[in-house]
């Protein structure tokens, strides 16, 4: 994935297509948690979206996968 394609601008203009007469804001973060929700304003009233910053880099509107504990059994050689 290209840099650009990346970027919370980038998923904020594929998502929210926003304009100088609709535009976008940032309303509510969080460093921690890596989300960022972010609304504008539409003919029918506020549209807010919820994007997540994933390992990569990337940034999309579902959260990444939870890293949970996991076991393994290793193979001794005979």
């Amino acid at each position: 994935m290209h840099t650009a394609e990346k970027s919370l601008r980038s998923a904020v203009d594929k998502w929210l297509a926003p304009t100088p007469a609709m535009p976008a804001r940032v309303v509510r973060f969080c460093v921690r948690a890596r989300y960022v929700c972010v609304e504008a304003l539409r003919p029918t009233g506020v549209l807010a979206i919820v994007f997540f910053r994933h390992d990569d880099g990337s940034w999309n509107v579902f959260p990444p996968q939870i890293k949970r504990p996991a076991m393994g059994v290793e193979r001794l050689a005979a």
